[in-house]
């Protein structure tokens, strides 16, 4: 945890509403976007589901990893919703551009500001949830991979391989996806059908 938020965690503690307000608004963005691809269209209830339970359970917060402990709650908030709704997670956004997404080489923090939209979040919910989760904790919410391997209950190795894995998938899929609007733009577009007004009534000879 940065210097700042720690600060801004001790300060929330002792009551201070624009410390809360800021902690807010470091995690919120993140957050949101992990709780989007667990449960769709649900993410903003969720959310404030889960900062209400932060507010409420903050003075009890005895240190370690801030982001991780708000992140650990919002997926229990997220379980508990999809338990409740009985239904799988949903994203309900197309996939319509998306910018290009880091190489296999790249770490996944790398990968972070390519993957924030939200047709990003639509082709990550695509993938087997366990690199999904990884690939969120790791490039969208900024965890390192020990810290999310706590969040998630898998040792810190299991969440590098999964991140990175899931990572190849996504650029394999943004391939994909290129080669077919690549296709598509090769492929010539008809000619022009002729256009034909209306017809002129047709007159018939005078008798006479």
């Amino acid at each position: 945890m940065t210097s700042e938020l720690s600060q801004a965690v001790e300060a929330a503690q002792a009551g201070d509403e624009e410390a809360f307000r800021f902690l807010y608004r470091s995690l919120q963005p993140g957050l949101l976007r992990y709780l989007t691809a667990l449960v769709g269209a649900d993410a903003e209830d969720v959310a404030s589901e889960t900062w209400l339970q932060v507010a409420r359970d903050l003075p009890n917060f005895s240190g370690g990893e801030f982001r991780a402990w708000a992140v650990t709650i919002a997926r229990n908030r997220a379980m508990d919703h999809l338990r409740r709704q009985r239904r799988r997670p949903a994203l309900p956004v197309p996939v319509q551009e998306l910018s290009e997404l880091a190489g296999d080489a790249d770490t996944a923090e790398r990968a972070g500001e390519s993957i924030g939209t939200e047709a990003a979040l639509a082709m990550i919910a695509s993938l087997p949830p366990r690199e999904a989760e990884a690939v969120l904790l790791r490039a969208v919410v900024g965890l390192d991979a020990e810290t999310a391997g706590r969040v998630l209950g898998r040792r810190a190795g299991a969440v590098r391989t999964a991140a990175h894995r899931g990572l190849r998938r996504l650029a394999l899929l943004l391939g994909e996806r290129a080669e077919e609007e690549a296709a598509t733009a090769a492929t010539p577009a008809p000619p022009p059908r002729p256009r034909t007004g209306p017809q002129a009534p047709h007159a018939e000879p005078v008798d006479g």
